[in-house]
């Protein structure tokens, strides 16, 4: 299964983003949304030019030839007047085009997720869409209008929700790690997830350090019931970066209730890795940014 969340816990807490949108111009990346925004259309069509992505892939990340997907995060502003309507097209309609594409091999997983609390809220985006294509090349050929409608079974201005709602950003990662508890199940424990996001010079080593230290830890604590946490995951940032960018990796802890990602319990007898988290602080520039989101929708491949 490819996982697309990404989580980690420390005590360098902040709850801020997500952040206003950046040109992808600064990494030479061609991308573009073409929307028709007449009332019978609404097609994303995605085209990407990623060489300088394949840089990083081979260079920064040090990535395996095998697994060349991406994961992209597109943060949305919804009305408060129009979220039902929003979630019913999202849940009833596009979650089948979802699945056509998942079962086609187009897209690896689907989600939408409701940002819990926040600040700013009028001005913040409230949902969020992950998305990972195993080869991003591809993605454009989810987009033709006529296959979505039959697809999704009724015409496109009645599932389009792109007239009403702002994307007020968006992201592409590279999924890294996962653990999950030996006992979880994804279906009813995986709720809510809280969103940290890191920033730091050396993304290759916080993740490599993550994998080192944090992961086997997070994976023993599960399974043995010291923590409510039920995943941990964990993604690099490819684009976009920059000085106005306050983040270049991101990781996720998976929860099955909002009380337990609020406030989680741990046992006591817990050791924590210090060592392998005191390197890791050192790695990272100012404070963490942490959001916790609900999970509304999923779907992914077996």
């Amino acid at each position: 299964m490819n996982h697309s969340f990404i989580w980690f816990r420390n005590s360098k807490r902040l709850s801020y983003l997500p952040f206003s949108s950046h040109p992808f111009s600064i990494l030479s990346i061609t991308y573009k949304t073409a929307i028709m925004k007449n009332s019978n259309q609404r097609i994303s069509v995605l085209i990407y030019s990623i060489t300088i992505i394949s840089f990083f892939f081979g260079f920064q990340t040090n990535l395996s030839a095998q697994d060349r997907s991406v994961t992209s995060y597109q943060y949305r502003r919804v009305p408060n007047d129009k979220i039902d309507e929003f979630v019913k097209r999202e849940t009833t309609y596009w979650t089948k085009v979802a699945q056509k594409a998942v079962d086609n091999k187009t897209m690896s997983f689907w989600a939408l997720l409701e940002k819990v609390g926040g600040y700013d809220l009028p001005n913040s985006s409230n949902y969020l869409f992950i998305n990972t294509f195993p080869d991003i090349d591809k993605a454009g050929s989810m987009w033709n209008a006529s296959d979505i409608e039959k697809t999704a079974g009724v015409k496109m201005t009645d599932m389009e929700d792109y007239s009403f709602t702002t994307v007020t950003s968006e992201f592409f990662l590279h999924g890294r790690e996962w653990v999950q508890s030996a006992k979880a199940v994804a279906a009813k424990d995986y709720n809510y997830v809280e969103m940290v996001y890191h920033n730091t010079d050396n993304p290759d080593s916080l993740i490599n350090l993550e994998k080192k230290y944090w992961g086997p830890f997070i994976k023993g604590a599960m399974d043995k019931g010291q923590t409510p946490q039920v995943a941990w995951g964990n993604a690099i940032v490819l684009a976009p970066m920059g000085d106005n960018i306050k983040f270049t990796t991101v990781s996720y802890d998976l929860y099955k209730t909002l009380g337990d990602a609020l406030m989680p319990v741990w046992d006591p007898k817990v050791v924590f890795p210090n060592d392998g988290l005191g390197m890791i602080g050192k790695l990272e520039i100012g404070r963490r940014g942490i959001a916790i989101y609900r999970v509304v929708k999923v779907v992914s491949a077996p």
